[in-house]
């Protein structure tokens, strides 16, 4: 009897990547190993050219996975559990490399068998539909699949489950009229969480020199600020994009950043690359319209940022610092793009304001992360007994800011700039203000992990720094 006519249970074979999860563990695994070693990029090219199956071996050599963060779907899943529940024979079969797969099955403790890449043998497309006939007939089983590496198995199988497909997936389901699992629709909610736009009013900073050099309407150096701007967002998105993808595992094991578009698989990794080189180009193409120092300033934006994601954020101290420093670089492409001079003063006073909430950051995430005595927050150079220290260091960081700013009140540059000078003095009881009411509402636990983003959303933080700007303004009138 044809197995395809067969109406009784057979056994059901699912892919992993795309399928089960919503991710691809080869993709995954290559930025686990970069962010374990940077400097295995030079092998990869090498593993490749010997096939898809070396890459996908070499990588899972050297790195394991935790199949509890995974993203799964839960609709499948569930699907599968009862099926499993009811006796029916469930394989996982996948082009993953088997050490990988081994491990999700042993997690989910559903599969009573797992076909998977071994050595050089890559197990998609049709080296997969032949192991599966082999085993069980043509037609002798059913199979849950995504993408066109899984059409031949499909036309191998009794019945079909299309899950969360690729166009060429879609294509084949609607011509063989199969059963269908839609992945969640994107929205334009999902692209801006990628993109982080929040994130974009940090470099409102570009436009603070010419704001201090009080070139208020100064068209040439608004357009200068305007395309600064633009090059600036568009280079962030893109290493933010980078940065997520180092911390795939992480996010998924937070409260929140769980929900991140790649973490949560709602994008998928290759598609995040595609915007990142977009993103890029956008922002380089930007630069190009500015002064060459401006492109010297990007240029070394993104090789400090993408440090960052690889190796500073895990740094005790250095991370803060150099978030810091990259605040005081917005200002400083600011002074790049209108040619204006930046002063002493500015760049001590910035250091100090933004180390302060830099270090807001870090005590926000020890006081918010559950983990015992003398363990690392994961991913940081930072212990829960750290908490008392990070938030010394960070009261007086925003105090030695408002001290610069006094000093600098009384300096002869200010006298020169200002015919009021008396106007700006309270701009040191302002900053106060602000720095020490971050540093409480952080201790109260009001307080989110990006104090920036914050203050910048905040109404009464709003009203304070409206109130400075005036004073600025009339100070210089």
């Amino acid at each position: 009897m044809d197995a395809r006519s067969d109406k009784n249970a057979i056994p059901l074979a699912v892919d992993l990547d795309g399928t089960l999860i919503a991710t691809d563990l080869l993709w995954e695994g290559l930025f686990i190993l970069l962010k374990k070693n940077p400097l295995y990029i030079f092998l990869v090219p090498f593993w490749l050219a010997a096939g898809p199956a070396r890459l996908k071996q070499a990588i899972a050599d050297r790195i394991d996975i935790d199949p509890a963060s995974l993203p799964y779907r839960e609709a499948l899943l569930q699907r599968l559990r009862t099926d499993h529940v009811d006796g029916r024979k469930i394989v996982l079969a996948t082009g993953t490399p088997r050490k990988f797969a081994e491990t999700i099955a042993a997690h989910l403790g559903i599969f009573d068998y797992v076909l998977a890449t071994d050595g050089p043998h890559n197990m998609t497309s049709g080296r997969k539909r032949d192991a599966l006939i082999a085993a069980y007939g043509d037609g002798g089983f059913d199979y849950a699949g995504n993408s066109r590496h899984d059409l031949k198995v499909f036309e191998a199988a009794r019945d079909a489950i299309v899950v969360a497909p690729d166009r060429h997936a879609k294509r084949w389901q609607a011509a063989h009229s199969a059963e269908m699992v839609p992945a969640p629709k994107r929205t334009l909610k999902t692209f801006v969480k990628m993109l982080r736009m929040h994130q974009w009013l940090k470099n409102s900073l570009i436009a603070v020199p010419m704001v201090l050099s009080h070139e208020y309407f100064n068209a040439n150096m608004i357009w200068q600020c305007m395309l600064a701007f633009v090059s600036f967002s568009a280079v962030a998105s893109a290493i933010y994009i980078l940065n997520d993808f180092f911390d795939l595992a992480l996010d998924r094991k937070h409260p929140t950043k769980r929900n991140r578009p790649f973490a949560s698989g709602a994008l998928s990794i290759p598609f995040g690359l595609g915007a990142m080189a977009g993103l890029l180009a956008i922002g380089i193409a930007a630069g190009l319209l500015l002064p060459i120092e401006f492109l010297g300033v990007l240029a070394g934006y993104i090789v400090v940022t993408t440090a960052y994601s690889l190796s500073f954020k895990r740094m005790l101290l250095v991370d803060v610092l150099t978030l810091a420093g990259l605040y005081t670089v917005r200002v400083l492409a600011g002074a790049a793009a209108t040619g204006v001079e930046v002063s002493f003063w500015l760049l001590a006073f910035s250091i100090f304001f933004f180390l302060s909430l830099a270090l807001v950051k870090r005590y926000v995430e020890l006081r918010t992360t559950a983990i015992p005595v003398g363990e690392r927050i994961a991913g940081r150079g930072y212990r829960t007994e750290d908490q008392d220290i990070v938030a010394q260091a960070g009261m007086a960081s925003a105090f030695s800011s408002a001290l610069v700013l006094a000093l600098y009140m009384d300096s002869a540059a200010v006298r020169e700039l200002y015919p009021h000078p008396w106007l700006v003095w309270p701009l040191a009881p302002i900053v106060l203000y602000l720095t020490m009411r971050v540093w409480i509402l952080a201790r109260r636990d009001e307080m989110n992990d990006d104090p920036v983003v914050f203050i910048i959303r905040d109404w009464r933080s709003q009203i304070i720094v409206a109130i400075g700007a005036a004073l600025l303004v009339a100070g210089g009138w």
